[in-house]
């Protein structure tokens, strides 16, 4: 059984100062924090985490996409599934503002995709915190997404497709 969800996480990215602040008041500081052509690419230390040395997360606001990978401990360990959430991103010359819309997809290496956090979508969306109109792109964005993920077969063929030059 799903608990319902109050409110959805948003985190803003001050690029001038490559640090991340949480709603919770906890902030992050960015090993990597970049303007590409196609978003804003991240990347930080997880010391608290016993599998990851670190987080990659690429924002791709024209697509309404938050991209993330985690980088694993251990030279020798697979690389793990690649993350993608629904996320309205708004940008201005400072900051970007990432608003979590919960549905997600996770691609597995040089596998297929898999929805994700439907039922937190679906708390979010019966507990009013998701408009309706916010659940639609949520929606849309996620199954035009596995859709053109299913024709590419692979991810970095998918976002060349979508302009993304940059290997993930």
């Amino acid at each position: 059984m799903s608990t319902a969800i109050s409110s959805r996480p948003v985190d803003v990215v001050d690029v001038v100062s490559a640090q991340r602040y949480f709603p919770s008041g906890a902030t992050q500081r960015l090993e990597t924090c970049h303007l590409q052509q196609w978003g804003l690419s991240l990347e930080c230390p997880t010391p608290d985490d016993p599998s990851h040395a670190g987080e990659i997360t690429w924002l791709l606001p024209e697509l309404g996409l938050r991209l993330t990978q985690y980088r694993p401990r251990s030279r020798h360990a697979r690389r793990g599934s690649s993350l993608m959430t629904a996320a309205r991103i708004e940008q201005d010359m400072r900051s970007w503002t990432v608003t979590d819309l919960f549905l997600g997809l996770e691609i597995a290496e040089h596998g297929t995709a898999r929805v994700i956090r439907s039922e937190d979508f679906a708390a979010a969306v019966s507990g009013g915190s998701i408009r309706p109109s916010e659940a639609d792109y949520a929606l849309h964005t996620v199954l035009r997404t596995f859709d053109e993920l299913r024709l590419h077969r692979d991810l970095n063929q998918w976002l060349a497709h979508r302009g993304v030059s940059d290997l993930w």
